[in-house]
């Protein structure tokens, strides 16, 4: 089969587009005739070999999100047939890369992929949403009728949570640096949309909420926490979805408020907390709440291209590969 694989560390110039084996199905286990896959940042992290929550084994196949049909069933797995259309999140749990033409992964993560989603819709869903689902309900607790702040609105993560926020009854005020993403973000669904490149958008967000907000998803803490701290109201949390530095804040911020600051990993969610989440982005797709909206499109063999839209922050939506 067709796979990106890597044998060392690096930028994209280590990833090779190459014919290896195909993988078989352990006890436990699908593989998935692989339509689409999604890149999320978190992948560039792990080929760039800097990322502290995973260390992969050499040489290896990147990639945990893809959607295709059901290919063979490992040992005592039920309620999957081979043929069924399915996406896949694989970042809970082990298996072999979404990066190519076949991926296996735990049966836990692997659930029907609705007619009405495509597949490069159905690949774009894994990470970015369980990590939305994660930082609003799991960790944020965020509750019908709060005001939630989303930054970052126009990524793969920052749709997932304006999406799951509105339709859980929240007051969504997102933020996005350009016409595009401010319009995509209130296309689905905030409520208010704020341009975060200009230097008076931390006032306009006071007066959006001038009681507070009670809950902020942060996409660039180093940026951004300090004034996050400053626009909470009483019991308010900003979740920290990313930060690539560190940074210094006020602790009387924190005090004024009794403000939380709360951090989310993927890597920390637990089985349950899985089945909960993979459960609310089903329940999600067949309502028709949720509908990620795919930026790029690019065959699985421009997976350098990719990857540069991905680490330059370049993109709008999300970055999908194709596998033909």
């Amino acid at each position: 089969m067709k796979a990106v694989q890597i044998t060392e560390h690096g930028d994209a110039e280590v990833l090779h587009y190459v014919d290896t084996e195909v993988p078989r199905p352990g006890p436990g286990q699908v593989r998935v005739r692989v339509r689409a896959a999604g890149l999320n940042p978190a992948d560039t992290y792990m080929v760039r070999g800097g990322y502290e929550f995973f260390h992969n084994p050499l040489p290896w196949v990147p990639g945990f999100d893809s959607a295709g049909d059901v290919d063979a069933l490992g040992e005592g797995v039920s309620g999957l047939a081979v043929g069924d259309r399915v996406f896949v999140a694989g970042i809970p749990a082990g298996g072999h890369g979404a990066f190519a033409q076949y991926h296996v992964a735990d049966a836990r993560v692997v659930r029907p992929l609705p007619d009405a989603v495509d597949y490069p819709e159905g690949a774009a869903l894994g990470v970015p949403y369980l990590t939305a689902y994660r930082a609003l309900f799991q960790r944020a607790d965020l509750r019908p009728g709060e005001t939630v702040l989303i930054h970052g609105a126009s990524g793969g993560v920052g749709q997932a949570c304006v999406q799951f926020a509105r339709a859980h009854g929240a007051r969504v005020i997102a933020t996005a640096g350009t016409t595009e993403g401010l319009a995509l973000a209130s296309r689905q669904g905030a409520h208010v949309a704020v341009d975060h490149s200009t230097p008076e958008h931390v006032a306009e967000l006071h007066e959006l909420a001038p009681d507070g907000i009670d809950v902020v998803v942060e996409m660039a803490a180093s940026s951004n926490l300090e004034a996050d701290l400053g626009l909470l109201g009483r019991d308010g949390r900003v979740v920290v979805v990313g930060a690539r530095t560190p940074v210094e804040i006020t602790p009387r911020l924190v005090m004024r408020t009794e403000a939380a600051v709360l951090g989310v990993a993927l890597w920390n969610i637990t089985p349950e907390q899985t089945h909960q989440a993979l459960s609310a982005i089903g329940a999600g797709l067949e309502n028709g709440t949720l509908a990620p909206y795919v930026g790029h499109r690019l065959p699985l063999e421009r997976i350098a291209d990719a990857f540069a839209l991905v680490t330059t922050g370049h993109r709008l939506g999300k970055v999908v590969l194709t596998v033909a």
